[in-house]
Order: C-alpha cells, then sequence, then structure tokens
C-alpha cells in the first residue's frame, strides 16, 4: 500500500508518510509561478531565497512552481523549465538546499496548452504574437480568450511529443533529487483543456464522453508513474469544477480521481476553474476544502485543501475533520514565510524540530 498514515484525527502538525516519503508536517508551500526565470528557464538566486526561506520557516513539504516541460508548455518566458541538462543541474541545486533545511522538495511540472504565450503578469498577461512565441497546442483550434491567436488542435504526433517531454523531465526531476511530483491537470492549462467540454471540442477519440477526453491525460500519467521512482509520491493539481454552465463538476471529478488513482497518482491537490474566461469563482476563505473532502470520501484517495487557507486554527480543523491529509499555503505563504511557525504557535503545536538549530536560543528562555 503507498500510503501510511493516521486517521481522521491528524492535524496541521502530525507527520504524514506517503510511500516511502516522510514529512514532519502536513503544511505544504504550494507551487506559485514566480515569473523570475530567465529565458532560458534557469532557476536563479530568487528561487534559492524565495524557496529556501519557506524551507526554513517549517513547511514539510516546498514545491517548485509549474516548470515547464519544453519551451513551448510554459506561460510565458519567466517561467522554469526542466528540459534540458543546464535547467536539471540548477533544479539539484534547489532541490538539495530545500532539503537541508529541513523540508522535502517537490516539483510541479505543467504545459499551458493554449494558455500559454503571455506576457509576465505585470506587463498586463497579454498574449505574445506568434513571431514572439512557439506555437501553441491545444486539443481544439479554440483561443482562450477571442483576441488571442487559435492554438493548433493536436493530433497523434503532438500527443506522442507531449508524452515524451513529461516522461523527459519526470526523469530530470528524480535525477535532480525532487522527492515528490506533482503533474498540473488544473486551472486552464493543457490537460484541464482536455478533460473539460469548455475547452475539448474533439469528435475523435480524446473528446466527447468523459472517458474520452480523459485518455490523453491518463496516458500521460501512466508514461510518469513509469518514469517516476516507485518509492516517490505522484500528485495531480485537479480542477475540481469549471464554475462555469457545460463545465466539469465534482461528479466528473470523482471519476477523474478514481482514474487517477487506479494509475498510481497518491494524491488530488483539490483547486478549480480558470478554463474559460468569465467564471463566477466564489473565492472565499477555503473554498475548496468541501471539494477535497468529496474526492477524498468518494474517490478513497489522498486529497489536500487548497485556495485562500489563511488561519492556522481552519486549516487544522479541516484536516481533523477528515476534509483533506495536507494543507496547501498559498498567497499567505506569499506574504509570511515563516507562516508555519507562526501557526504552530497558534495552535500550541510548537516543536523544536520546526526552528533551525541556528535560530533555537529564540526559543529558549535566557536570564
Amino acid at each position: 500500500m503507498p500510503y501510511v498514515g493516521t486517521a481522521d484525527s491528524a492535524g496541521l502538525f502530525d507527520g504524514l508518510s506517503i510511500r516511502s516519503v516522510d514529512l514532519a508536517n502536513r503544511v505544504v508551500v504550494s507551487p506559485m509561478c514566480m515569473y523570475s526565470a530567465g529565458t532560458d528557464g534557469v532557476p536563479t538566486p530568487w528561487h534559492d531565497v524565495h524557496l529556501g526561506s519557506r524551507a526554513v520557516g517549517g513547511a514539510g513539504l516546498v514545491f517548485v512552481e509549474a516548470t515547464g516541460v519544453s519551451p513551448d508548455a510554459r506561460i510565458t518566458l519567466g517561467d522554469l523549465g526542466l528540459w534540458n541538462r543546464a535547467q536539471e543541474d540548477a533544479h539539484a541545486r534547489l532541490a538539495g538546499l530545500i532539503s537541508s533545511l529541513g523540508s522535502v522538495p517537490g516539483i510541479q511540472l505543467a504545459h499551458a496548452g493554449r494558455k500559454g504565450g503571455r506576457t509576465l503578469p505585470w506587463e498586463g498577461n497579454l498574449p505574445l504574437s506568434p513571431g514572439q512565441w512557439g506555437e501553441r497546442l491545444a486539443p481544439s483550434a479554440v483561443p482562450f480568450k477571442p483576441d488571442w491567436s487559435p492554438p493548433r488542435a493536436m493530433d497523434r504526433t503532438d500527443m506522442d511529443a507531449v508524452t515524451e517531454q513529461f516522461r523527459s523531465a519526470t526523469e530530470r526531476a528524480a535525477r535532480a533529487g525532487f522527492r515528490v511530483l506533482e503533474l498540473h491537470f488544473g486551472h486552464g492549462y493543457l490537460f484541464h483543456q482536455f478533460l473539460s467540454p469548455l475547452a475539448n471540442h474533439r469528435d475523435d477519440e480524446y473528446g466527447g464522453t468523459l472517458e474520452n477526453r480523459a485518455r490523453f491525460p491518463l496516458r500521460v500519467i501512466e508514461a510518469v508513474r513509469d518514469a517516476w521512482p516507485a518509492d516517490l509520491p505522484l500528485f495531480v493539481r485537479l480542477s475540481v469544477v469549471d464554475w462555469a454552465p457545460g463545465g466539469l463538476d465534482i461528479d466528473d471529478s470523482i471519476q477523474i480521481a478514481s482514474w487517477l488513482k487506479d494509475a498510481g497518482v497518491d494524491l488530488i491537490d483539490c483547486s478549480s476553474g480558470a478554463v474559460v474566461p468569465g467564471e463566477s469563482i466564489p473565492e472565499a476563505p477555503m473554498y475548496h476544502v468541501e471539494f477535497a473532502r468529496t474526492i477524498r470520501r468518494s474517490a478513497d484517495v489522498l486529497t489536500s485543501a487548497v485556495g485562500k487557507i489563511i488561519a492556522a486554527d481552519e486549516a487544522d480543523g479541516a484536516l481533523r475533520s477528515g476534509a483533506a491529509d495536507l494543507a496547501f499555503i498559498g498567497r499567505a505563504m506569499l506574504k509570511d514565510p515563516y507562516w508555519p511557525r507562526r501557526a504552530a504557535d497558534a495552535l500550541g503545536a510548537t516543536n523544536e524540530l520546526l526552528v533551525p538549530l541556528p535560530y533555537r536560543r529564540s526559543t529558549q528562555h535566557l536570564p
């Protein structure tokens, strides 16, 4: 059995073992794009400081942001990549840094599909012209927004190529020393585009029914699980609902999660939305927790809660209630890299092991 865990009463600062990986606590630094790599996709000192400080802050698992498996898989030219040796070597340094600071290093691999090729967010998040960007791929030749150039509908040769890109990036991630791998199946990126009928208009064996729409994403999962060491966990971030008429709903995602589990996925990272513009997303604190609970119980798979998790007691309560097994912290962690240590204090769960050796005198009574 890949999962060795505890009962629903486990809280934020209880340990968790998944396959051979032991997490000291259930606080996770969510993968968050920094858009701060060079155009070569190589991690920079920014990433060292950004992720290293979160590891020092006490998170049990620290994820590197969505990392493109090819140049055209990126969202922007500032995204990280993992398709060549120089990137692999830099990621190895980054994974080693996170490990040396007491956290488990994870990485999220992604392909942006029709949402790729944009300017940086602080430069307007605008689509790059065909002359500035390579080819955008998607299940169907439908642009994300009307003023964007249409992507090219993928054929089987494209699917073979993307599958191999994910396999190769997975092998590089393993060699670099990452201990947890997540694939991005949400937020309107390539695999979400295949899964959602709002973006997938195909009439072949990769479109139409949910089983057909999931065929290519599951094929990639099988290739990745084969390339990723058997003793290491594989996660998937899934947009559980589309928040738009005719899109994915929770029943669809229960089935997708069941298929993913059967293919060797250990945890579903439950998010939502972003496959089409104009969705009505009710972004209240903890707004994905009930989705995580439903997927966990209905598909019998580990889940994580993500999305405006700010208060320590709410995160702890969600885990203790059996809604999820991990709490992915995003924006709150950007504001405060020491969120886990402050959360432990607030919950009365302070553990000296959360504090790096050079800092431990701060916890000791001094005359």
